[in-house]
């Protein structure tokens, strides 16, 4: 069998990038589990740091934005989405947009001519003229060196959770300092364990308390602030502007995606992170195993613990995919793991396109982020339907960019 684009990977990005293939014309397949990432490795009880404007999966019409969901389904936009909402919300829009997803997974991705060779899980073989990795975090989480060595019964990343029941009772270190850290640190109390939220410096708190008042300073602020709402003021426009970044030097994009993704959590999570014990500013310098249990040295002293999970995020390294194939691999262009990217979301191979983090390196932080989407479909969309008469139904990136942020006004 074979197709003009094969999209590897059915979450947001996957799913927007297919949608606008489809609405342009281009015979598009997507292969993967809908938001299996979300589902697997993400937990119970999580709501997403995003604000509801900046969290709507693009379409080419806008017909399925988050604002169509919530509103026909009675959603309480004044709260954080939960996890179930958006999972229900991404079903919602794959059953519309792209309901013929192919769910078996690809296991190999290999260059086939001037095409690609895509190999599925039960060994059936697709040609593809072009091929969009859309695979999102799997297979990127970072995992600190003092940790690298120990066993999974031990030590786990957050992503390796989908709920946290398990640690009732138990004496839990979560390290890290951001979103991740501090919300899996909440949910382990909130299912019973005891908790220490170990971080190499002080939690940085996004936004203001909810009971704060409503100063001139602070509508100020609200008033500046960009729909995506990614890093720190000014810098958090021009995370708006991906085609603009991607003209930056690569040291200046390195540094400014650094800035803008710097460890941080929503203060909304502060009030339940009050029944942890946090140890801000220090670093963990030794972590060995005693007998079933797992100690800690860090702050000058030593701890034991029944479990660490490290909130540590992630750290986009190609080579970890473990889908490309060795020779198709050592074609890519990569600078420090991520994929060097030219126009249209392009690969160093011809017609080989990544989106979302892989695009971060060269398209800046909004590409870790649903906001992304719109921006990244609409480009990969340009490049595949050039010469196939499917231009007059591509729009303008910017055009795009500007209809998605639209797509939710602020909750009333």
């Amino acid at each position: 069998m074979s197709c003009d684009v094969a999209v590897v990977g059915a979450g947001p990005f996957g799913l927007s990038v297919a949608a606008h293939l489809q609405h342009a014309g281009v015979a598009t397949r997507v292969f993967g589990e809908p938001l299996s990432f979300w589902r697997a490795h993400m937990p119970k009880g999580m709501k997403l740091r995003s604000p509801w404007r900046a969290t709507a999966i693009s379409h080419p019409d806008r017909s399925l934005s988050l604002a169509a969901y919530a509103s026909a389904h009675g959603l309480d936009r004044s709260q954080p989405l939960p996890l179930e909402d958006f999972l229900a919300y991404g079903d919602w829009f794959q059953r519309h947009a792209v309901p013929d997803v192919d769910r078996r997974n690809v296991r190999l991705v290999g260059a086939a001519g001037s095409g690609f060779r895509l190999t599925l899980e039960d060994g059936e073989i697709i040609a593809a003229e072009r091929v969009v990795i859309a695979t999102g975090l799997n297979n990127q989480d970072y995992r600190p060196r003092p940790f690298r060595e120990l066993p999974a019964a031990l030590v786990t990343h957050s992503s390796d959770h989908a709920d946290f029941a398990r640690f009732r009772g138990a004496r839990v270190a979560v390290i890290g300092g951001g979103q991740s850290a501090c919300e899996s640190a909440a949910l382990l109390v909130e299912a019973g364990a005891t908790v220490a939220l170990v971080s190499r410096r002080a939690i940085q708190w996004l936004g203001a308390p909810a009971d704060a008042p409503k100063t001139a300073a602070r509508r100020l602020r609200e008033a500046v602030e960009p729909p995506s709402a990614v890093g720190p003021f000014p810098l958090n426009w021009l995370a708006e502007c991906p085609a603009l970044i991607r003209r930056l030097p690569a040291s200046w994009r390195g540094d400014f995606a650094r800035r803008c993704l710097k460890p941080a959590a929503a203060r909304w999570l502060q009030p339940r992170c009050k029944n942890l014990q946090c140890s801000a500013g220090v670093m963990v310098t030794r972590a060995q195993t005693l007998g079933d249990r797992i100690v800690l040295k860090f702050g000058g002293e030593e701890k034991t613990f029944d479990h660490v999970i490290l909130g540590t995020g992630y750290q986009v390294d190609l080579s970890r995919l473990g889908i490309l194939s060795p020779q198709l691999l050592e074609k890519i262009a990569c600078a420090d793991g991520s994929p060097v990217l030219g126009s249209e979301f392009q690969s160093s191979v011809p017609k080989l396109h990544f989106v979302g983090c892989y695009a971060v390196a060269s398209y800046g932080p909004l590409m870790r982020f649903i906001a992304g989407t719109p921006f990244a479909a609409v480009s990969v969309t340009r490049a595949a339907g050039a010469g196939r008469g499917a231009a007059a139904k591509i729009p303008q990136a910017g055009a795009a960019f500007r209809g998605a942020a639209a797509d939710l006004s602020p909750p009333r």
